[in-house]
């Protein structure tokens, strides 16, 4: 699902409940502006139903929707709110998608930088295996001076191959990496820049659900499911569970509970009883850093690539230059005689 188009179409949903749009009237005008989709045919089908007298939480729930949303809908309805609830969904989702489509254009620098290197390797290679074979056809040149025969053998093929090779197994584990939910979910949690979104994320969503009337036990127990698969949910678990038994408040959650760190929580029990407020604060802390982060690692991207690329070039070079010098030295010797 496109964020960018979710949060435009609850901006615009919103608008037109405030101008007292039935919600069916205004999801059908919505959908027919709508670009073909799996998000159209959610809100399709989600008017359907209502258009069948489904109550809007039952419909909602049958949608392949976020959860936030489902959970922050039902909530607007029943605090009779749905227009202003939607509009800081709206807000969310720009926000949420800003900051990760900064992240994925700083993941799109490095793999054109890898495609590139591997295109480049493999035509090397191809290159280097060529000229080998031609100079494997004299064998005084393999034979002379007896310092290059290690390099007429076998060792000079993983030193042709062993680029292009080692960009496949990287481009490989990459893709494994960003194909497995699970895998990503924790890497997301683990890499500079990733974290920090992710913490900023996680706060923003409680923030809204604090917001809008839900209690911090419901709040933490939707962010636990939105995190299922990451480091983040067993700390959120344990706040919860303590919150429920009655044995806990925010002001007693500590350092430990990692992979929040202790800036964050500090946040959260410097605001007292308005722990809305201070989970906010987290979330735009916690995104300025993430942007800050990415414009550096973008500024630095530049010339460690370049870096990268001349040393690889060097690497498979090397055979070639090393022949050529010695192919002077013979053919000096040759004359000289």
């Amino acid at each position: 699902m496109k964020h960018d188009e979710f949060a435009f179409f609850n901006q615009q949903l919103a608008a037109m409940l405030r101008e007292d749009i039935p919600l069916e009237g205004a999801l059908r005008q919505l959908c027919a502006g709508m670009r073909k989709g799996p998000l159209r045919d959610e809100l399709q089908r989600l008017e359907a139903d209502l258009a069948g007298g489904t109550p809007l939480p039952d419909a909602l729930s049958r949608r392949a929707l976020p959860e936030l949303y489902r959970r922050m809908v039902t909530i607007g309805v029943r605090g009779n709110d749905l227009p202003g609830v939607l509009l800081l969904l709206a807000d969310h989702y720009h926000r949420h998608n800003t900051l990760w489509a900064r992240l994925k254009g700083l993941l799109l620098y490095p793999l054109i930088v890898l495609v590139v290197a591997l295109g480049l390797t493999l035509v090397l290679t191809l290159i280097l295996k060529w000229f080998l074979a031609e100079i494997r056809g004299a064998p005084e040149l393999l034979e002379w001076g007896g310092r290059w025969r290690l390099f007429g053998q076998w060792p000079v093929e993983i030193l042709i191959w062993f680029p292009p090779i080692a960009l496949a197994l990287g481009a490989l584990a990459g893709v494994v990496a960003a194909t497995l939910p699970a895998c990503r979910a924790r890497l997301r949690w683990r890499l500079p820049a990733f974290r920090e979104a992710s913490l900023a994320q996680l706060a923003s969503a409680i923030a809204l659900m604090l917001k809008n009337g839900a209690t911090l036990p419901e709040a933490l127990a939707l962010a636990e499911a939105l995190e299922s698969h990451t480091p983040a949910a067993a700390p959120l678990a344990r706040w919860r569970r303590r919150l429920e038994a009655g044995q806990g408040k925010p002001a007693d959650w500590d350092a430990e509970n990692r992979p929040f760190p202790p800036l964050f929580l500090w946040l959260v029990q410097r605001s007292g009883e308005d722990v809305a407020a201070g989970f906010q604060q987290a979330a735009d802390l916690y995104r300025a850093r993430a942007s800050y982060r990415i414009e550096m690692m973008l500024y630095g991207a530049l010339p460690v690539a370049i870096v990268l690329l001349g040393l690889m070039v060097l690497w498979q070079a090397a055979p070639g230059v090393i022949w050529l010098t010695r192919l002077g030295d013979f053919l000096y010797l040759v004359g000289s005689f």
